[in-house]
Order: structure tokens, then C-alpha cells, then sequence
């Protein structure tokens, strides 16, 4: 698995929150190191067999609630060939917040591609969304 240098910098950041005051160079790069090992395929039948990122992905969405977020959002990963596993939206007064499963394995896109999709429906509904592999989000809550 490649880890990309937006993970690696969220992983320093949650290292360095983790270890608050004792916070080192050194101390934070054995965390984020530990963290990037277990991400790392042990053998090399667990390569991916290309540069294409695949996999679940987390999806997550915030902001004021207005009507068709949901929908643009779904739309637009529908277009890229995204497949939605599990869904899960909540509004409270005039927000709401979204968090999906997604698996983009069988997308043409890679995530830096829906990634930029997301961007650009983000910034056309003046919304928050953000995308991160499974991987990396399992093992930022556990450092």
C-alpha cells in the first residue's frame, strides 16, 4: 500500500496530538513509523497488482443542510463507478453530517481522482468532504 503525503501528514498530526507535551521528532516519527508498518504489505503477494488505489474508502461530509447533497454526492460517486456499502446521514437543526462506506476497487477513477470529484461538489454546495482509505483511518484511532 502507498501511502500518500496528505495520510502521512494526518498521521504526524495525530501522532503529535497523542503524545502531547512528550511530543519529539523522534517519538512522533517511531509512532507514525509503527502506524505506516502496519499499513505496509508484509509479503509481496499482498502488492497490489497496480498503482491503482483500491478498497474501501471513508467518506465524510459536513455542513448546512439545504436539499440534493445527499443526492449530488451519491451521483457523483455513482458516475465514477463507485459502490456504496454502508450510509449513514444526520441533521440536526440546520446541519448535517454523512459518513459512508464506499469501495472504489471496481472504479475506473483512483482516490485522487474522486477525490478531486468530491472537491469540486464540495465547493458547488459550499459543503465539507473528505475521503480516507480504511486502512489508514483504523489505524489512526488506534496510535
Amino acid at each position: 500500500m502507498r501511502i500518500t503525503e496528505e495520510e502521512l501528514r494526518k498521521l504526524t498530526l495525530i501522532a503529535m496530538k497523542e503524545l502531547g507535551e512528550k511530543a519529539t521528532p523522534a517519538s512522533v516519527k517511531k509512532v507514525v513509523e509503527r502506524a505506516v508498518d502496519k499499513l505496509t504489505p508484509v509479503s509481496s503477494n499482498d502488492l497490489p497488482k497496480s498503482d491503482k488505489a483500491s478498497g474501501r474508502i471513508i467518506l465524510t461530509s459536513f455542513g448546512l443542510d439545504h436539499p440534493g447533497i445527499a443526492a449530488r454526492i451519491t451521483q457523483c460517486l455513482s458516475d465514477s463507478g463507485v459502490d456504496i456499502r454502508d450510509m449513514s446521514q444526520k441533521t440536526m437543526e440546520e446541519f448535517y453530517t454523512i459518513i459512508m462506506i464506499v469501495d472504489i476497487t471496481n472504479s475506473p477513477k483512483d482516490m485522487k481522482d474522486i477525490q478531486a470529484d468530491m472537491n469540486k461538489v464540495a465547493e458547488e454546495l459550499r459543503i465539507k468532504i473528505y475521503l480516507q482509505h480504511e486502512d489508514l483511518f483504523q489505524a489512526m484511532h488506534r496510535l
